[in-house]
């Protein structure tokens, strides 16, 4: 482990944590559709490193592949879900009270995004409407870096991704704090040094952000 240095970076995942979490939407879907609670979890966890799920976010399948790898994946378990429908269940909601907290710290750290996504050709999906596109768009440039696992060919909890936001930032991991709504992307961030804080909801996020940054308000970055 690192030796922990007063904090420069605020490194944060984008759906589930500046946005509502995608897996209410599937809870949901799984509840209008009868389907056992963490169904589409369940497929997207069997072989996590080579499933459509992890192909599609590293764009090394089109959509309609996705839609038919998914489809073949979900019925091996018991029930057929389209891909397509779990696609268009990913847009959530920005949260704005995070926004409004990513905003002020962006005036003191540097403050990066790392994101495990879909290609842009389905971006009409992820961002349906053009006003909820626009506030994306402003969010997203708030960043200073930002990494889309779709752009790059690799992905969380990949290392390598938290190593080159690292180096675009100009800081050593120990002094970053990671955000992230699923543990298994927060293990390497935390094995290389960084702080790290698990979104369970909002309120949570902004209570231990307030927690971390509390402890090294003293050593703010010059800008």
């Amino acid at each position: 482990m690192s030796q922990t240095l007063p904090i420069q970076a605020i490194i944060w995942d984008f759906g589930g944590v500046l946005t509502s979490s995608p897996f209410e939407a599937f809870a949901r879907y799984e509840l209008e559709n009868g389907l056992p609670k963490d169904f589409i979890r369940r497929v997207n966890s069997v072989n996590p490193d080579t499933n459509a799920w992890a192909m599609f976010e590293q764009a090394r399948l089109t959509e309609d592949e996705f839609d038919a790898q998914f489809l073949k994946e979900s019925a091996h378990l018991g029930h057929r879900v389209s891909g397509r429908d779990v696609l268009a269940l990913l847009s959530g909601t920005l949260r704005p009270n995070v926004v409004a907290e990513l905003k002020m710290l962006a005036a003191d750290y540097k403050v990066g995004c790392i994101t495990n996504n879909v290609p842009v050709s389905h971006a009409d999906t992820l961002t349906s409407a053009t006003a909820k596109s626009q506030a994306i768009a402003d969010v997203m440039a708030i960043f200073d870096h930002v990494l889309e696992s779709a752009k790059i060919g690799f992905r969380k909890p990949d290392p390598k991704i938290y190593a080159l936001m690292c180096e675009a930032l100009d800081v050593k991991p120990a002094a970053c704090v990671y955000i992230d709504d699923l543990g298994i992307n927060l293990k390497p961030a935390r094995q290389m040094g960084m702080r790290t804080i698990k979104v369970l909801d909002e309120a949570q996020l902004l209570a231990d952000l307030d927690a971390v940054l509390g402890r090294d308000l003293v050593n703010l970055p010059s800008n």
